[in-house]
């Protein structure tokens, strides 16, 4: 099921980058009409959609290698959500210092970022420990 809800997301992702994000702004941003996005925001998308379909069809393999670069992104989330967030955003956009996140985004990003910790540091199932 997990696989088939990943490579379900990973499609989407792939197909429509440009829906997913205007969807994001408009639940996230105060003034979502304002941001601007860089023009390799919507082509890293597709490529992070693709990285999910790949991970769909070889996560039990990927997945040792994946646990510390989901702790790599969630402590400074976790820690430091406001530069965080300010970090993703010059990143995925021309014009950051216009856009105004609703006020539930930083500690939205600090809980995701406790939940990429938690993935990162909890450990393996007996299942898959015997493997």
């Amino acid at each position: 099921m997990r696989r088939l809800l990943l490579a379900l997301l990973a499609t989407v992702e792939i197909a429509a980058p440009d829906r997913i994000v205007t969807r994001g702004e408009l639940l996230a941003f105060e003034n979502p009409g304002t941001a601007r996005l860089r023009v390799w925001t919507l082509p890293i998308a597709r490529v992070e959609g693709v990285v999910g379909l790949w991970l769909a069809w070889n996560w039990e393999s990927a997945w040792p290698g994946l646990r510390p670069l989901f702790g790599t992104v969630g402590l400074p989330a976790l820690v430091l959500p406001e530069a965080f967030l300010d970090a993703a955003l010059r990143t995925a956009y021309e014009n950051p210092d216009e856009i105004e996140p609703k006020p539930w985004v930083v500690p939205a990003t600090r809980l995701l970022g406790l939940c990429y910790v938690l993935v990162a540091i909890w450990p393996r199932s007996r299942r898959s420990a015997s493997a």
